[in-house]
């Protein structure tokens, strides 16, 4: 064998080994990523029902509930325009509370209730996460929008 033919072998041999990592890691990051969705794309059916997302909007007052002695809660998490319960067991974070920021991960079962594996709260006065911040902005807009059609048209019926 020639010397060019060697360096073309190796060359080829090269990419073949890098195309072949590239491939792995590509894999195991797409099973790794998690997207972020609201209540109303869930509730749109955006969001995959057999993939783990993210879930991220305002935990609805008066909707937490803990099931007897055990260490499942219910609550549910809202947008300003859709409403998603979610079921979760374990310890809350200390910052958790009705009315505030959360970002739950995990799968949406097929009763339509998002079962969180991880709940994140937000961790000050001022922070909340861009996604869920956009998604509630977008939400409070479309829910002004739609009061100012339904009273426009209530006052043409009368």
């Amino acid at each position: 064998m020639k010397a060019r033919q060697k360096r073309l072998v190796f060359v080829g041999l090269a990419i073949l080994g890098i195309g072949a990592a590239s491939t792995l890691a590509i894999t195991a990051l797409k099973s790794n990523l998690s997207y972020f969705f609201s209540p109303s794309q869930v509730i749109a059916k955006e969001a995959p029902a057999d993939h783990v997302f993210r879930l991220g909007g305002l935990v609805t007052e008066g909707s937490l509930q803990r099931q007897g002695e055990g260490l499942t809660v219910y609550f549910d998490v809202t947008d300003n325009a859709s409403t998603v319960k979610v079921a979760y067991e374990g310890i809350l974070p200390d910052l958790f509370k009705e009315g505030s920021g959360v970002v739950a991960k995990g799968r949406l079962r097929p009763d339509g209730v998002f079962q969180a594996e991880e709940v994140l709260a937000k961790h000050d006065e001022e922070y909340m996460p861009p996604e869920v911040a956009s998604t509630l902005q977008t939400a409070h807009a479309e829910g002004v929008a739609n009061a100012a059609a339904n009273q426009a048209n209530s006052g043409a019926a009368n």
